[in-house]
């Protein structure tokens, strides 16, 4: 199966110049995400950043994508070392998130507390409701993000219920669907 040729948009369609900055940040606030953290390891020790748009791409083989800010530490040490870590958070977990998503917080502030063990190298939450470690597969720019896709060589899978993002805030799932 190949992929299939995009067409150009029409241009009375590239002219336009589309909805501002803040009624864009509106539309993705209505998005619910799980949160999550992702993780590596650079020379300097461990870096982590909060995420809210992660998903699976594919399961044979097994690959994540995660968008991460352009510029942070973060990005430039997966793309440095080429692994890292994602962590799903549990509902109780929102002061990680937090401070792992604060632009002013340093490395050692981020990960203070916070239970971590090496996994391939890569620093991990023993704690996460699931977590994983990547291999880099693919990093491109789009916008002011990244998209990091990584091929999934380790996970661990626990209990509990998620922390979710939702119109700006943290939240969690209060009822759940009996499962089929």
């Amino acid at each position: 199966m190949t992929d299939l040729a995009i067409p150009s948009p029409p241009e009375r369609l590239l002219a336009e110049p589309g909805p501002d900055t803040a009624r864009c940040l509106g539309l993705y606030a209505q998005l619910v995400a799980g949160v999550s953290v992702v993780t590596a390891q650079g020379p300097a020790g461990p870096t982590g950043m909060t995420v809210s748009a992660l998903t699976s791409l594919s399961a044979r083989p097994p690959l994540l994508l995660a968008c991460l800010r352009s510029g942070s530490r973060t990005l430039e040490v997966i793309r440095a070392q080429g692994a890292f870590a994602v962590h799903l958070l549990r509902q109780e977990q929102r002061e990680r998130a937090a401070r792992f998503a604060d632009p002013a917080a340093s490395s050692a502030e981020r990960f203070a507390g916070t239970p971590v063990r090496a996994v391939l190298g890569v620093p991990v939450f023993d704690d996460a409701l699931a977590w994983s470690v990547c291999l880099v597969e693919d990093i491109r720019r789009y916008g002011d993000h990244h998209t990091v896709v990584g091929r999934v060589a380790a996970v661990q899978v626990g209990t509990g219920a998620p922390l979710l993002w939702h119109n700006r805030r943290f939240g969690s799932v209060t009822a759940r669907e009996p499962a089929a």
